[in-house]
């Protein structure tokens, strides 16, 4: 085999392979937001998760009882992939939650970018046994986040801690990253951008 014959099968393999790379990459973040409404349908339907409004105006979660006598740390920590020029934050460091309960934390993201861009974030729970009981009713998450230059937008989450934790779970870590959705943020270019 010549070097001219060597030099354009090796060229021919790694185009195979980056193919095969940006196929998986883009199959990986196609189910990440395939998860967003199996999500939704999860909470109610899995776990049986279905708000309801009080008297007061106050919205509960109808099959849990509120456990007064124990509280649990709830802590927040951002993060920002490398690939996305924003500024994410969280109004509060941590709660203290009485399992049952609702609660709602703020947090806030900022586009310190020249152009329009779509956000995704991507939320995890530590420890990683206890994900199963903490139960978001809303989230950012759930949706694509587009924020223009300079533009900064409060996000709420809304919570409920299941009263089934286990009791020697005392603290739980709400982690967020943000993701540019490059998809999404090349089609709002592709338009012009957004407004």
């Amino acid at each position: 085999m010549s070097a001219n014959e060597s030099a354009g099968t090796s060229r021919l393999e790694t185009r195979k392979l980056l193919g095969r790379a940006a196929l998986a990459c883009g199959m990986a973040f196609l189910f990440a937001f395939s998860l967003v409404p199996l999500y939704r349908i999860a909470c109610e339907k899995v776990f049986g998760i279905k708000l309801e409004q009080t008297a007061t105006g106050e919205t509960v979660v109808a099959s849990y009882a509120v456990d007064e006598s124990r509280l649990v740390t709830v802590e927040f920590d951002t993060g920002v992939n490398s690939q996305l020029n924003w500024q994410f934050r969280s109004d509060q460091l941590q709660m203290q939650v009485h399992p049952g309960k609702m609660y709602e934390a703020m947090f806030h993201a900022r586009n310190m970018d020249e152009q329009a861009i779509v956000g995704q974030a991507v939320p995890s729970v530590a420890p990683a046994r206890a994900s199963i009981f903490f139960n978001k009713t809303e989230c950012f998450c759930f949706t694509e986040q587009l924020l223009n230059p300079g533009e900064e937008r409060p996000m709420p989450v809304r919570f409920v801690v299941d009263p089934a934790l286990p009791p020697e779970i005392t603290t739980l870590t709400l982690s967020y990253t943000f993701f540019n959705n490059e998809h999404a943020t090349a089609r709002i270019a592709a338009h012009g951008g957004a407004h």
